[in-house]
């Protein structure tokens, strides 16, 4: 992320900061480091520096000039990779579990940008040699549908579609418990957990606003199947949210407590996201895909003796 990024202010976005306008574009970047780039000069404004507080204009112009990352050389690998769709601007793939999304500190081979890496040479740049094409992401546990692009516009309307909550994504749990509710609304700010940093929780000093909804598919004596729908997209959110509710998704061992670590019935979170729909960033078009659920999970139904297939 070394080049500079260039946006014009839109009329829904007027009067919005300037350090929350950027945050919604997509950037790899946190609101405290844009806010810290900002107060560096290293975004200007109609060729202006100004605070990360101002208030946008209409038609104003705004430049980026993103600060420097290590190079970091990420390694191209043959590794199995299952394309739902794929075009000249972007790819839907479907990410198996034990996948890590990117490369993280110490972990720099074997994650799907690796594969993707191998696969194209067309990949966006805006999140940086370390995330090219990354749009959204899966837990590494989590399987299912990732939309990647291919381009940078690509990937800022894409990314304009996730912040605008216009982009559909489904996703199926299994949870501890039998839910005595059909269908609901998950609304609880969730934020870095202020003792264990490696999670995230209901309780914290600066949560942001989470929303999940839900749907119960069938019930069963220890357990229920759900689909839900994201009317926010934080880390963690479905699994925190569903912990916070009292039925923990079966096989988290990091959210789901004592049951989580005793888990039988699958080894991983049983969360898969399903179903994606987005509006074509070149043809408009919207295009919506939905794949099976994996075989581990559909296991786990039959033990349970599910009544239907998913």
């Amino acid at each position: 992320m070394n080049r500079k990024i260039r946006f014009t202010v839109d009329k829904d976005s007027r009067n919005f900061r300037l350090d929350k306008f950027l945050a919604e574009k997509g950037l790899s970047l946190s609101r405290s480091s844009l806010q810290h780039l900002i107060k560096q000069g290293g975004v200007k404004v109609e060729r202006k520096e100004v605070k990360p507080s101002y208030r946008l204009k209409e038609k104003e112009r705004i430049e980026v000039n993103p600060p420097k990352i290590e190079k970091i050389k990420i390694k191209k690998e043959d590794l199995p990779l299952e394309i739902i769709y794929e075009d000249s601007s972007l790819l839907v793939v479907n990410k198996p579990a034990g996948m890590i999304t990117h490369p993280a500190p110490k972990v720099y081979s074997g994650t799907l940008v690796n594969a993707l890496l191998h696969h194209t040479k067309s990949l966006s740049t805006i999140n940086g040699p370390v995330r090219p094409g990354i749009v959204h992401r899966l837990d590494r546990e989590t399987t299912g549908l990732l939309a990647v692009a291919k381009d940078n516009p690509t990937h800022l309307n894409l990314a304009r579609q996730l912040a605008e909550r216009t982009m559909k994504r489904r996703y199926f749990a299994l949870v501890n418990g039998k839910l005595k509710k059909d269908k609901g609304k998950i609304e609880i700010a969730i934020g870095r957990h202020p003792q264990k940093r490696k999670k995230i929780s209901v309780h914290t000093n600066k949560g942001r606003k989470a929303i999940t909804f839900y749907k119960v598919l069938e019930r069963f004596p220890d357990y229920t199947l759900m689909e839900l729908r994201l009317g926010t997209g934080r880390t963690h959110q479905i699994r925190v949210h569903l912990a916070y509710l009292g039925h923990p998704i079966a096989g988290d061992k990091v959210y789901g407590g004592k049951k989580g670590r005793k888990e039988t019935l699958i080894n991983r979170p049983a969360l898969h996201a399903y179903r994606l729909g987005f509006r074509h960033p070149v043809t408009g078009h919207f295009l919506e895909f939905s794949i099976p659920l994996p075989a581990d999970f559909q296991k786990a139904l039959r033990l349970l003796g599910s009544l239907g297939e998913v």
